[in-house]
């Protein structure tokens, strides 16, 4: 789920999602976007790929995956335990 004091926000100057931190604002892509959206804290990874692929006709594992660490390094996602 989205770490504590970020949060994803529609910029309308750009017309897109944008993921805010206290550090940094990143444009997301449309595809990015819906992998955040789905980054509710109950989802598994699985479970959030499988959805994807309900909504998309190609959906690459590995791309989603590194996509996931890039933002859980830079601390704006966390994984629940349990």
């Amino acid at each position: 789920m989205l770490a504590r004091g970020v949060r994803l926000s529609f910029d309308a100057a750009r017309n897109r999602q944008v993921l805010l931190s206290p550090e940094t604002a990143s444009v997301l892509n449309a595809t990015g976007a819906a992998i955040l959206d789905l980054c509710d804290g109950e989802r598994t990874v699985d479970e959030i790929l499988s959805e994807l692929r309900q909504r998309y006709h190609q959906v690459p594992e590995d791309e989603v995956r590194r996509f996931l660490g890039r933002l859980l390094a830079r601390r704006c996602l966390v994984v629940r335990s349990g």
